[in-house]
């Protein structure tokens, strides 16, 4: 899917975070931000360490983190 917006939004920069690509569900057409799925991140994290570390390396080091007025919004969905 992030291909597909970038494609069609060729003229805007997005921020991306990287290793997440698999997890845009969308975009904000009015800020033009990446809206990822907080879940979907977390099964990528969870590739590589258990869930309780996932969701502790994801809060303070991805959702936690901002970088601008581009800076990605978190769909925390179904994993709430």
């Amino acid at each position: 899917m992030v291909n597909t917006i970038i494609e069609n939004y060729y003229d805007e920069e997005f921020m991306l975070a990287d290793g997440f690509d698999d997890a845009v569900i969308g975009l904000d057409e009015t800020t033009m931000r990446l809206i990822y799925s907080v879940s979907k991140c977390l099964e990528i994290l969870q590739k590589d360490m258990n869930e309780t570390d996932a969701m502790e390396y994801f809060t303070y080091n991805v959702s936690g983190s901002y970088v601008g007025e581009k800076t990605p919004i978190w769909c925390w969905d179904t994993y709430c």
